[in-house]
């Protein structure tokens, strides 16, 4: 399979996951049951957000190295979406919990600077 069709799969992946975010704030009443709409809430963000920034990632990486198509960059790009989104996740749910401050954020966004610097000093020693 060529990086087109795994692009594609993302893609249409993340578009049904924000059709399903957007479902899931339409739809599903908090009310009813909090708990089962939290969950939904998240997880479809999440799948959203991931599906997402990977595509975009992997378009900046496309343009950053000039043209030049690496299936490493789509790995790359999965993982650093993925980090993003669980920061946008986390961040939301410290929100929710009214214990959201500048130094929390940085926090996560800390913790996911340094197993980004893991995982991309492990990808350097492998290639």
């Amino acid at each position: 399979m060529n990086h087109h069709k795994y692009l594609a799969i993302i893609g249409a992946s993340a578009l049904f996951a924000w059709i399903g975010w957007i479902l899931v704030i339409t739809q599903i009443s908090p009310y009813a049951n909090l708990s089962i709409a939290l969950v939904l809430f998240f997880i479809t963000l999440f799948i959203a957000l991931t599906g997402t920034f990977g595509v975009l990632g992997f378009y900046f990486r496309v343009w950053l190295f000039k043209n030049e198509i690496f299936y490493r960059h789509i790995n790359v790009s999965m993982r650093q979406g993925t980090f993003l989104s669980l920061i946008a996740v986390f961040c939301l749910i410290f929100q929710m919990l009214r214990v959201l401050t500048w130094w929390s954020g940085l926090l996560v966004i800390g913790i996911a600077v340094l197993l980004e610097f893991y995982f991309s000093s492990k990808d350097s020693e492998v290639a």
